[in-house]
């Protein structure tokens, strides 16, 4: 079982436009409501593929109902600590002629560390019957920005291997802990930690200089179109997808936070799992619902999905 946990849950609503146009009166194609938040999502893709996965997460208000609904459709266990206040609610605005994507989202609720504190002690609860741990995402007001961290410490203190996904404070404080995979993507790996080069090639050499001044077991960059550039104790690797006709793109990069921690428990060497992780993420732009995908397109994509080593 992976053990998955959001903190900032949000309901996302994918709406389907041919063109924003400003000051127009714009009419939706369709509209999908789907799970949001990094850790929800990633228990998403585990479930679609077959992988038992239970999500602890944070709720509130009548948007975290619906999202509860939303959630329970696929069909894993939830374990979700209720707070006061109103989940966010995230809108994708996919522009169909434009193949482009933008999102605006509400403000969500507040927490607090008594509800940090009853996450943590659920997490504990959970790990011994977990293979790996996946967490990721903003934190909502209220909650320290070591949250990340300590449960990092919970993780390592069990034997368990634990997989971060989020950006700034929160993971600068989180490296200090060294989780076994910190991910981010390429902005956001500049801003946190000020790591920035060219091409992919000097991205690499950067991440590779970065991970051993800091002593860190891996670190995963995705890229776009690049694909997921990754720096691991067995060298640095490129695993890309052959382009795909793009619905929606969110959850995308959840989707290789649930597959690299899948194969890795399977034994798999880090260019298999980094394989998995494009071709299921390509898999899930196919879908119009965030972090959805299909095992079929994953078979169909794997065998093109490449990966070489820098």
């Amino acid at each position: 079982m992976i053990l998955t946990v959001t903190a900032n849950s949000a309901l996302d609503k994918v709406i389907f436009i041919e063109e924003f146009i400003p000051t127009t009166d714009m009419r939706s194609r369709w509209m999908v409501e789907s799970v949001g938040g990094k850790g929800f999502d990633t228990s998403v893709v585990l479930k679609s593929m077959g992988i038992d996965t239970l999500a602890l997460g944070i709720m509130a208000g009548f948007t975290g109902k619906q999202l509860e609904r939303v959630l329970e459709r696929y069909g894993f266990p939830l374990d979700l600590v209720w707070v006061d206040g109103e989940t966010r609610v995230a809108n994708v605005i996919v522009e169909t002629l434009h193949y482009r994507q933008s999102h605006v989202t509400s403000p969500g609720y507040p927490a607090s560390e008594v509800a940090a504190a009853e996450l943590s002690r659920r997490f504990c609860a959970h790990l011994p019957g977990a293979s790996w741990a996946v967490a990721g995402g903003s934190l909502p007001e209220g909650i320290r920005p070591d949250f990340y961290a300590r449960l990092i410490e919970l993780a390592n203190q069990a034997g368990k291997p634990f997989l971060l996904d989020c950006a700034g404070e929160p993971m600068r404080l989180a490296a200090a802990a060294r989780p076994a995979v910190m991910k981010m993507n390429r902005s956001e790996l500049g801003q946190t930690f000020g790591v920035r080069a060219g091409g992919v090639e000097e991205l690499a050499a950067a991440i590779r200089d970065f991970r051993a001044a800091r002593d860190l077991p891996a670190l995963v960059v995705t890229c776009g179109k690049d694909g997921l550039l990754a720096s691991t104790p067995e060298g640095e690797f490129l695993a890309a997808s052959p382009p795909q006709e793009e619905i929606n793109s969110a959850g995308a990069g959840d989707a290789a936070s649930a597959a690299i921690p899948w194969r890795l428990s399977l034994g798999e060497p880090w260019p298999e799992a980094l394989r998995w992780g494009a071709a299921v993420s390509a898999a899930v732009v196919l879908t119009p619902g965030t972090a959805d995908c299909s095992p079929a397109d994953v078979a169909r994509i794997l065998p093109d999905t490449r990966v070489r080593r820098l």
